[in-house]
This record gives C-alpha cells, structure tokens and sequence, in this order.
C-alpha cells in the first residue's frame, strides 16, 4: 500500500480534527468527530483546482489507517466517504456496523 502521507504531505491535525494537506497554498480536508470508538468523517473538501488529483482518497486512506492503527469504525457521514468505502473493499474492515448496507 503507498504511504499517503509521503504522496501528498498528508498530515493529522488532531486539534482540528481533520486529516489535510496543503496543495499550492490551499487546504484540502477530511474533517471527522469520535465518538464511542467510531469515527463519523463528515465532510471532505478539496479545492477545484485540484479535483481529479486523487487528494480526496489519500486523505480518506489516511483516516482508515489511523482508525485502524486506534481500533477506531469508520461512520462515513460524507458522500465522498460512503462511496470510497463502497468501492474499496479492504476499507470494510473499519466500516462502523451501522453503516453496513
């Protein structure tokens, strides 16, 4: 599996709550809240400028990795999230039961 993180600067802004990386000055993010072992990703952004780039994903492989490395579930409460996990299917290990469809 490729290191995200060395892909696009990655990084885990734990006060934020949100994993992000800055591309050409601007911020791409996936935002997300823990609660009761389960991490509910809300809302992911990346600017257009820089749609198509796979930034989105690698920001979403960074959130499963480290829900993974925490024994963390993943709630995907964000469209972008629902259909990685969907079309990912080593993603469904982190899945959060009530997500399951």
């Amino acid at each position: 599996m490729t290191d995200v993180t060395a892909t696009f600067g990655v990084r885990h802004n734990k006060a934020a709550h949100r994993f992000e990386v800055a591309v050409d000055g601007e911020l791409a993010r996936a935002d997300y809240r823990i609660d009761g072992g389960v991490m509910q990703i809300f809302h992911t952004e990346v600017p257009v400028a820089f749609e198509g780039r796979g930034i989105a994903a690698s920001l979403v492989r960074a959130a499963i990795a480290y829900a993974r490395e925490n024994g963390l579930r993943i709630l995907p409460a964000c469209s972008y999230v629902r259909v990685y996990m969907r079309r990912h299917p080593e993603a469904q290990s982190v899945l959060a039961s009530t997500a399951r469809s």
